[in-house]
């Protein structure tokens, strides 16, 4: 994902039940006040959530975000940003995806729901997220 890399968005573990991920604060990415930007924010969010939705794809199949919407709770000014997503629900046609946001102090920073369109593939195969 050459965005993803661009921004410094890391993938630390990714399997079908559960992908993590992060963001490194960088002065580059903030607002005024170096304050981390809500699209720098999202953006981490929406790249682990597809990572999530892909790892639950049939074979063949694609996926394209069709909604997203996040909530943010606080800023971030200096550490890292840290995501986790999980599926919500794994179907023929959507993969809805949950992704919780928090900083390095584990406090909660917002939380994203995004879903995800299946395109194509071997939909009578299945993959179940693990428990």
């Amino acid at each position: 994902m050459p965005y993803a890399q661009a921004t410094g968005i890391r993938l630390e573990e990714a399997g079908p039940g559960l992908v993590r991920g992060c963001l490194p604060w960088a002065a580059e990415l903030c607002t005024a006040g170096g304050l981390l930007h809500g699209g720098a924010v999202m953006s981490l969010a929406d790249t682990v959530g597809a990572v999530c939705a892909f790892l639950n794809l049939p074979p063949g199949a694609a996926t394209s975000t069709v909604e997203s919407k996040t909530n943010f709770f606080r800023g971030v000014r200096s550490g890292t940003l840290n995501a986790v997503a999980r599926p919500l629900h794994v179907g023929s046609s959507f993969v809805v995806v949950q992704t919780e946001l928090s900083d390095d102090e584990g406090r909660s920073v917002g939380l994203t729901i995004q879903s995800q369109a299946v395109l194509g593939g071997d939909r009578a195969r299945r993959t179940a997220p693990a428990d």
